[in-house]
């Protein structure tokens, strides 16, 4: 893991702020089926609380595999999260898959960011992300 400097540190505290009101009403339009196909909600088990947590993502579905790009790595919840217990579930729709969550530390996450359906997520991701780590979700198959 690398270390952080004071300008890295300060940009994350300062879109942590910011982005909370715009995460808040995106978990809250993905819930009721009011959100752009782009966006998919992630589900992780709270590493405290044990409780189930929502977290609005770019939809990275590919088939069987879903990718996304934490932008801000190891400081984000959702990551803390995975790495305690990595089943998770993700809503693309309105259908929930159940899957196994995997960080790629080696992985190019300029060039996976690249390969993301949502091409404007993926730049603004990009240009706000301090600490990028790519997600790889091995999705279960579908139910009957």
């Amino acid at each position: 893991m690398t270390t952080e400097g004071p300008a890295r540190t300060r940009k994350y505290r300062f879109l942590r702020v910011f982005l909370r009101v715009g995460t808040g009403a995106l978990r809250w339009a993905l819930r009721h089926d009011l959100a752009p196909p782009a966006f998919a909600l992630l589900e992780t088990t709270g590493r405290r609380s044990g409780r189930p947590r929502h977290t609005p993502v770019g939809n990275g579905l590919a088939g069987d595999v879903f990718w996304l790009v934490a932008a801000h790595g190891h400081q984000a919840d959702f990551v803390r999260n995975v790495a305690r217990e990595p089943r998770v579930r993700v809503r693309v729709g309105r259908t929930w898959r159940t899957g196994t969550a995997t960080p790629l530390s080696d992985d190019d996450t300029r060039a996976r960011s690249r390969t993301l359906p949502s091409r404007a997520d993926a730049a603004l991701g990009r240009a706000l992300a301090t600490t990028p780590l790519t997600i790889r979700i091995d999705l279960d198959p579908p139910g009957p």
